[in-house]
């Protein structure tokens, strides 16, 4: 695929272009900040674009704005936040659009994991990290639909966020697919959500409530 990288860190975005070019992926950018990186999206329009949060000028949000940005423009854009640290807002935003992950960089050196997760993204799908999606649900632990959860269901909705599969759940877990099955349409059917044909639809549906949660 062909990918943009937007990093600030010379190190890190090198390494990760090393990476990505090892992996057979074409690096058809690198940007060192947020206006420089929509440049090179718009004039390279790439298959996925993996951005640091924080980037120059500010070195706040501006790259996670920038994704807002290039998502309202290029809507088949997928788009691959990476983070030192667990940053929710602009992630429940971004993801109910598909094609969408968040990874804390230390994920990165998780190698095959990562280029997974890049993949689904590149391909409409979404992949969160464990910890952004811990904190998602343990931040509406108390909502009165989440409530009603199981433990064992509140695990399988966890990884449902991180863009699993059943299978892919059922092998983490330890159990069967069709123990899993039984479990997401519990989940589905507790948070008042129809279940889709599509992993990633699922995947966004159960996002979506999250936002919807986090902001009552």
């Amino acid at each position: 695929m062909r990918v943009v990288i937007g990093e600030d860190s010379a190190l890190f975005r090198e390494g990760l272009a090393r990476l990505l070019a090892d992996a057979g992926h074409e690096v058809v950018a690198k940007a060192p900040d947020a206006d420089t990186l929509v440049a090179a999206v718009d004039e390279t329009m790439p298959d996925v674009a993996v951005i640091d949060i924080r980037m120059p000028p500010d070195r706040t949000d501006d790259g996670a704005r920038a994704a807002r940005d290039l998502r309202a423009r290029h809507d088949d854009l997928g788009i691959l936040l990476l983070s030192q640290h667990v940053e929710t807002r602009h992630s429940v935003d971004l993801v109910s659009t598909g094609g969408f992950g968040y990874l804390l960089k230390d994920r990165v050196l998780d190698v095959d994991d990562f280029l997974e997760a890049l993949d689904r993204v590149a391909n409409g799908g979404s992949a969160l990290d464990p910890e952004v999606v811990a904190q998602l649900v343990g931040s509406n632990s108390n909502h009165s639909a989440l409530v009603h959860l199981t433990a064992r269901e509140r695990e399988v909705l966890g990884l449902m966020a991180e863009g699993r599969t059943n299978a892919g759940i059922a092998r983490r877990l330890y159990l069967s697919e069709r123990t899993v099955e039984t479990h997401v349409a519990s989940i589905l059917s507790k948070l008042d959500l129809p279940s889709g044909d599509e992993h990633h639809r699922r995947v966004l549906a159960v996002i979506a409530y999250l936002r919807h949660a986090a902001q009552v």
